[in-house]
């Protein structure tokens, strides 16, 4: 296994550990503090990174502007109805549909790019999306209208966009600069947006969602960072389905941290294996 997909399969349990985290803090606070919070977090950590490695440097004006509008697609409506989405629908249901992202990466990849997707490639993304459906239709238990599937659907569209936008940008900026625009330019405009709106939640939270939405803030932004760095040297359409393991991950850590909240059926389960089995196909048959 290549370096970038290590990379990438890290990315996936952080994200996983996100969604456990900001499932937490759903319990008793709002998606729009939880990623107003988590939104801090990482500009603060990501800033002192850039610091600590030698500083801003040159700033190329295209990736200025590809990775600004990364973080307003992704990282702000991205991670925003992914919020919305765990809180309505659930973590696992969430976290599966968020699965088709790949397919909407490795499309945009194939058309934009240039990039060159083997038939293992392309088999294995067409597994992890059907592993995806089972898991959604096991929703149906959780008491979430149908319409609401919409969520997961628009924040896997927005990050697959954001796939290609990034591995553009990284053409001529690094991944901790990158990373760290990327988010700060979300911030700057979801907080705009909250101040203007009247949305007063972040100086409310305190406790256990406070501290919940902060570590989400921690592995979410670490999980997009180690993504970034995985893109340098990998292919979108091979990195970006080896993060969508993410539900399996997920599935393993609800089983110990959300019992009573999340519910695991057979199509649960089956969908799990066929994303495993899809990402088998990725790695082991794609000459890797």
């Amino acid at each position: 296994m290549s370096f970038a997909a290590f990379l990438a399969l890290i990315a996936a349990f952080l994200t996983a550990a996100a969604t456990i985290f900001v499932r937490q803090g759903l319990r008793t606070s709002d998606p729009y503090t939880g990623v107003w919070i988590s939104m801090i977090v990482g500009v603060v950590g990501l800033w002192i990174c850039v610091l600590v490695t030698g500083g801003v440097g040159e700033v190329s004006p295209r990736s200025l502007a590809l990775f600004a509008a990364a973080g307003l697609i992704g990282t702000l409506g991205g991670r925003l109805t992914r919020f919305l989405a765990i809180e309505k629908v659930g973590a696992a249901v969430s976290a599966a549909v968020g699965s088709l992202t790949p397919l909407i990466a490795s499309l945009l990849a194939i058309l934009l790019l240039g990039e060159r997707v083997t038939l293992p490639i392309l088999a294995g993304t067409v597994v992890i999306a059907i592993g995806t459906v089972l898991l959604s239709t096991s929703g149906r238990r959780l008491g979430f209208r149908p319409w609401q599937i919409v969520l997961p659907l628009t924040s896997a569209t927005c990050f697959g966009v954001v796939a290609v936008i990034r591995k553009v940008g990284l053409s001529d900026m690094g991944p901790v600069l990158g990373t760290t625009i990327n988010l700060t330019a979300a911030l700057i405009a979801f907080s705009a947006l909250m101040l203007a709106s009247g949305h007063r939640g972040i100086y409310a939270c305190r406790g256990r969602p406070l501290v919940h939405f902060i570590f989400a803030g921690l592995t979410e932004n670490t999980g997009v960072l180690l993504t970034i760095v995985a893109l340098t040297s990998g292919a979108v359409s091979v990195v970006t389905p080896l993060t969508a393991t993410t539900p399996i991950f997920v599935l393993m850590l609800s089983h110990f941290f959300l019992r009573g909240v999340e519910v695991l059926t057979t199509r649960v389960v089956a969908g799990t294996v066929l994303i495993v089995l899809g990402v088998y196909v990725i790695t082991a048959l794609a000459g890797w």
